[in-house]
């Protein structure tokens, strides 16, 4: 086969050093996903896959973002996003990510557990799997307990389940508690997603099950996104130490979304 490599020719490698947060490179990676998107607005490619951007060179080059998911979602102009992470057996969406515990309990609110609930089923549909079977995972301990320990469960979480049912989505008929729903998926493989109320509800189990191959998939954008799910490890650079494994996986979770998503 043959791989086409479309070099921006926009960084000096002789300026460039193994490990070291730098504003040019934090341009140049800037750069190139922003072309990535607009290869694939217009359709030219299927499909982006992105490795992974340090936010710290990112915005000593003036670019101020948590990463690459808010560049996807201004540059789309899409509204309502949410994150995957996948691997074999295992995929967990999130209501929320990047912010403060305290505000990730304040962003437990039916619409956007209800649109989350939504983006994971869409894009379970497009990976070929039918009728996917999903558990909203719940955000206090065992569920809050017919509310002993919270109330989210019944005041927020609930009434986005029975919404989502009533579209005709696949959902659990209740919040699961987030001590056992995972491992309800990725052992008994009672449900083909979770999910999770915040970031690391789902992002520890997730790299406890594959922490090498695990996929970090964008749902809500017009353009079919993947990632490696890792950092830069700035502190492994130009030893020979990385493992290629979550890429791999990156593209092949790529290559799946855009088959399903082309006209028979």
């Amino acid at each position: 086969g043959v791989l086409d490599v479309l070099d921006l020719h926009n960084v000096d490698l002789a300026t460039l050093a193994w490990g070291k947060v730098q504003a040019s490179a934090g341009q140049a990676a800037y750069e190139a996903v922003d072309r990535a998107i607009d290869l694939a607005l217009a359709g030219q490619v299927d499909a982006v896959v992105t490795s992974a951007l340090n936010k710290e060179a990112l915005r000593l080059a003036g670019h101020d973002y948590d990463g690459h998911t808010e560049i996807l979602a201004v540059k789309t102009g899409a509204k309502k996003v949410t994150m995957m992470l996948a691997s074999e057996h295992f995929r967990v969406t999130h209501v929320s990510t990047h912010c403060s515990l305290r505000q990730a309990i304040e962003r437990c609110q039916t619409p956007r557990i209800l649109e989350v609930t939504r983006l994971t089923h869409q894009a379970l549909t497009r990976m070929g799997i039918a009728a996917p079977k999903l558990a909203v995972a719940g955000l206090n301990p065992h569920s809050g307990e017919g509310g002993l320990f919270g109330t989210e469960e019944i005041e927020q979480i609930q009434p986005a389940i029975d919404q989502a049912r009533s579209e005709g989505l696949n959902v659990h008929s209740h919040p699961v508690a987030p001590d056992t729903v995972f491992v309800r998926m990725a052992e008994k493989r009672e449900f083909d997603a979770v999910i999770a109320q915040y970031h690391d509800q789902g992002h520890i189990p997730a790299k406890l099950v594959d922490f090498w191959g695990g996929v970090n998939i964008t749902l809500g954008l017009p353009i079919i996104r993947t990632s490696v799910d890792h950092g830069t490890a700035f502190d492994i650079a130009g030893t020979g130490q990385a493992s290629p494994k979550s890429l791999i996986s990156a593209l092949r979770f790529a290559q799946l979304m855009a088959a399903g998503r082309r006209p028979s």
